[in-house]
């Protein structure tokens, strides 16, 4: 996944590309001992001949060679034996970091940044991993160090600049050796260089930058994978970039994109869904790419894919029919039948079409079909054990209140989701904990660890240990509302409907306290809190960025209450001029009321992002009625990460293969259309967009 640029916006560089900037090298030749670039402050280049200590080893830098990824890259010497090394130094500027989040990220490097099989084997599976990881304890800098130059070799966004488009036969054969590369990677058990043995682990941050690309003897090249997310994500600025849960399905797809980008032979302003931008030489290859990139039907996994690509017929294959000649001389007949069958194909290939957009009606936000390809019901999910499981999540929370969900008079989500197999033996049982200090400890995740419970549902990913999967099966997030009065004078109109984060902040400390700062009334500001746990949580992370003395700020400032009794005093609070009530709550507490208006919010210098839309498909505005009810949760606003106080909602599980797969085949339960239509209506946010008639439907199974 990429970043947007620039990375390090805290540094003015007028390049935009603080890490390979032409001002750092020549910073470095007018004053060799130059800490930082003389035009932005930027951490200077480290000069030739510096010297980097590390456990296993005393290296030496002998020359710069440009930016990859988030690191910066030098050819080096190992000093004790003179054997050349490659040197990727990862900074965390003072400017970007606090000293806390460096130190938390050196420590985290020092113990993820390099995999080997788990087994002890030497074993080439084409990842370039570390030598050795190496934390500066004078600097905020990390290294890797790679022995021999392998890892100095062309990425395949130079090879791109350097020789444009690769032929389709060049594309089998990189996505046959990235394919092979990621099922060993996704399946295997691997040792970190902590010790720590891990089954599986996701690249997460596969582009053309992290495909090297070796020649060979044989007029042919060697495809490498190199910058895992799991050490290069530590230095990414977390003002820009939070990414979201990766999993080996966002790999297959990464790698259905490089593909398609190395077969166009450009990687800007091109959208695979534009059928004129493919090429038309092999379209088995193009089909092939489509289930990468999730177009059409996905795989389920790596080797699936690698199985069906070796499978594919040789290019130009089905061309080669339009030539043959019957022995007979009747090649013109022959050539009749071919074209008659091609045009009775292209008929019913359009006629499918049409029906299809016709079936799908008013599901205009169904724009990739992704949602037919879910399994349909819960009797659908195979594998799911017989016996009685423990599940828990936070007493006070989304999992609780949305389990409250009557899709039918008859029954609630509880109720559906304790027996969701009739053929198999197969209970989940719901008992929900409360958590002392949430900060500290989330108590459903402890329960996992002392095995309590089979598994948890919970918002808290990154309080999710290497000892657990997580499977995300929603998005949740928080609402910040004002009181939708019908004076003529109103907040939503005086705020324009939006507020930025760092106006929330203020606001939530103390440094703003009267709505006439913000341009509206001459009206006192008290702001309440909702009483769930991880809401609380996920707003002291996002808003406040986890900093303890604006924790402290807000805690002394805050009213901490029932959203439900919110609701009931915003409007009167404001009708009567006592005093103009903000607040935030969870999404199914929050969006299909009108005592609040929702804002729209603004992250730093991006476009308002709000996600409550009208039937009509536009956001809700200030003057729109919200009360008539014709308003939706917009799914892609949460699936594009515009929204900032979206994240994910995940089951949790342990990675304990000799225990029986509860918690997975929860999540497959949950994920299928039947669950994501229930979820939906709940009040979280399904990960694709669900069509009207499911929505309509009483129960989401009549449908499927």
């Amino acid at each position: 996944m990429s970043v947007t640029e620039p990375v390090y916006k805290e540094y003015f560089c007028s390049r935009n590309t603080p890490l390979s900037c032409d001002r750092l090298e020549q910073t470095l030749k007018e004053f060799p001992k130059a800490k930082f670039c003389l035009e932005c402050g930027f951490p200077a280049l480290l000069p030739e001949k510096a010297e980097i200590k590390g456990s296993r080893g005393t290296y030496q830098i002998t020359r710069f060679l440009g930016s990859r990824g988030m690191g910066r890259l030098y050819l080096g010497i190992q000093l004790s034996n003179n054997e050349p090394v490659v040197i990727k130094e990862y900074l965390l500027p003072n400017h970007s970091f606090n000293s806390e989040e460096a130190n938390q990220r050196q420590d985290t490097f020092t113990r993820v940044a390099g995999v080997s099989p788990a087994d002890g084997r030497v074993q080439d599976f084409r990842l370039i991993s570390p030598w050795e990881a190496i934390a500066d304890p004078l600097a905020q800098r990390c290294y890797t160090v790679t022995l021999g130059n392998l890892e100095a070799s062309q990425t395949l966004s130079e090879y791109l600049t350097q020789k444009g488009a690769m032929t389709a036969y060049q594309v089998r054969e990189v996505l046959n050796q990235a394919l092979q590369t990621l099922q060993f990677l996704h399946t295997q058990k691997l040792r970190l260089v902590s010790g720590q043995i891990q089954q599986g682990l996701v690249h997460g941050n596969l582009s053309l930058n992290s495909f090297l690309i070796v020649p060979n003897n044989q007029q042919n090249s060697t495809i490498y994978l190199c910058d895992l997310a799991l050490w290069e994500d530590l230095f990414t600025p977390p003002s820009i970039f939070q990414r979201g849960i990766i999993n080996p399905i966002q790999d297959l797809e990464d790698v259905g994109r490089v593909a398609f980008y190395l077969w166009t032979g450009r990687s800007q302003n091109l959208n695979p869904r534009d059928e004129k931008q493919w090429p038309d030489s092999d379209p088995d290859l193009k089909n092939f790419i489509y289930r990468l990139l999730g177009i059409e039907l996905p795989f389920k996994n790596a080797e699936t894919a690698r199985q069906a690509l070796l499978q594919l017929p040789q290019e130009n294959q089905a061309l080669s029919l339009t030539t043959v000649i019957t022995p007979d001389g009747k090649d013109k007949s022959f050539r009749r039948i071919i074209f008659l069958l091609l045009a009775l194909f292209t008929f019913l290939l359009f006629g499918g079409g049409i029906f299809f957009f016709l079936m799908r009606g008013s599901a205009i936000q169904d724009d990739t079909g992704e949602f037919y390809h879910l399994v349909p019901t819960f009797s659908d999910v195979n594998g799911v054990p017989p016996g009685n499981f423990i599940y828990t999540s936070e007493q006070n929370g989304t999992w609780s209140n949305i389990l409250k969900f009557r899709p039918t008079s008859d029954s609630s989500l509880e109720d559906l989701l304790t027996h969701p197999k009739a053929d198999v033996n197969a209970q989940f049982n719901y008992q929900p904990v409360s958590s002392t200090n949430i900060q500290t400890a989330s108590q459903s995740l402890e329960e996992l660890t002392t095995g309590k419970a089979q598994f948890a549902i919970t918002s808290l990913v990154d309080d999710v240990s290497n000892n657990f999967s997580d499977r995300q099966v929603a998005y949740d997030g928080l609402l910040v509302y004002v009181a939708f009065s019908k004076k003529d004078q109103n907040l939503p109109k005086a705020l324009n409907g939006q507020i930025s984060l760092e106006q929330l902040r203020q606001i939530y400390t103390g440094e703003i306290n009267n709505w006439q700062q913000l341009g509206g009334p001459n009206l006192p500001i008290k702001p309440y809190a909702p009483t769930e746990p991880e809401a609380v949580r996920q707003f002291e992370k996002i808003v406040l960025k986890d900093d303890p003395q604006q924790i402290a700020l807000y805690q002394a400032k805050v009213t901490t209450q029932p959203t439900e009794q919110t609701q009931q005093q915003i409007i009167t609070a404001f009708d009567t001029g006592q005093v103009g009530i903000i607040s935030y709550g969870i999404l199914s507490k929050t969006w299909n009321q009108c005592a609040g208006y929702p804002l729209a919010l603004v992250d730093g210098n991006k476009p308002a992002s709000q996600v409550l839309f009208r039937l009509n498909g536009i956001p809700i505005s200030p003057s729109d009625n919200i009360c008539d009810k014709n308003n939706h949760l917009d799914v892609q606003t949460f699936v594009s990460g515009s929204y900032p106080l979206a994240y994910p909602l995940v089951v949790v599980y342990p990675k304990d293969n000799s225990l029986p797969p509860a918690g997975s085949k929860f999540a497959d339960i949950l994920t299928t259309r039947q669950g994501q239509c229930l979820l939906g209506k709940a009040g979280v946010v399904p990960l694709k967009p669900i069509p009207d008639k499911y929505l309509i439907s009483n129960d989401c199974k009549s449908l499927s």
